[in-house]
């Protein structure tokens, strides 16, 4: 009934959806929005280098976002800047390199819509392995350091006087984000994964009223997002990946709608 490139952008799509909605409501919690696209630009570099050293791209793409994370991090404890500075120094300086370094590698022909917007359609049956496996390692790390990096969102004064380390949760949150959007590029692309981050978090924010429903709203906002998403573009014959954003939009108008009718009961 389909062709076999459509069912594995569809197992694909759904494997990221259930990643990115529990780390998404993590990054409108801590309002990381920012920080995301930052790791985002620098995938551009992570992808160069995997080109010119022929290494896995998820791998170098992991690799380069981890580094711009950590260094972010000490950034922060060593600077008197604030964070929204440092996100724009970063973003725009790890973007800046990775063009310069992609002007060298003449030799190579880079798909340059496609690690902008990624290509869905083009996923593998290794790809496949890299997104459901590094995706449940994502979800159990993320699991063991869930009670530290909620409670210091919360407070985190609170949850350093109670020994619960929040600045090692921290350091774990930023990785798992790197490693999410190293899994994903291919999938949406650069300009769009943190997209597919942030609007099913939001929407689901939009209709819950705990963060455990929340949790499970945006997954399953992300979920039908690629459903919605692939479906539309295989029957209008648009970009996958845009149409995947485009379908987590539409899901978040719905639920503005949601709000205004709740609004008008109360009153």
């Amino acid at each position: 009934m389909f062709d076999d490139f459509f069912i594995r952008a569809l197992v694909a799509g759904l494997g990221v959806a259930f990643v990115t909605g529990p780390l998404g409501c993590f990054i409108i919690w801590r309002r990381l929005s920012y920080f995301g696209d930052t790791l985002a630009h620098s995938a551009l570099l992570g992808v160069t280098l995997a080109y010119s050293f022929e290494i896995n791209t998820a791998f170098s793409v992991f690799i380069v976002s981890s580094l711009i994370a950590l260094i972010l991090i000490q950034l922060q404890k060593k600077t008197n800047l604030p964070g929204d500075a440092l996100l724009g120094l970063l973003a725009h300086s790890s973007l800046a390199v990775g063009l310069v370094v992609i002007g060298f590698l003449t030799f190579i022909r880079f798909d340059i819509m496609g690690l902008l917007f990624g290509d869905i359609l083009a996923v593998k049956i290794d790809d496949l392995f890299i997104i459901w496996i590094g995706g449940a390692f994502i979800l159990l790390v993320l699991k063991l350091i869930w009670k530290p990096l909620f409670a210091s969102t919360v407070n985190y004064e609170l949850a350093e006087a109670e020994g619960l380390n929040p600045e090692r949760a921290k350091a774990i949150f930023t990785i798992l984000m790197a490693a999410i959007i190293a899994i994903s590029i291919k999938m949406v692309g650069l300009l769009l994964i943190t997209g597919m981050l942030i609007i099913p978090a939001a929407m689901a924010r939009n209709i819950s009223d705990s963060p455990k429903k929340m949790v499970i709203f945006s997954i399953i906002g992300g979920l039908l997002s690629v459903i919605i998403g692939l479906f539309s573009s295989l029957e209008f014959n648009t970009a996958s990946g845009p149409s995947i954003i485009a379908a987590s939009l539409f899901l978040f108008i719905l639920s503005l709608i949601k709000i205004k009718q709740s609004i008008k009961l109360k009153n």
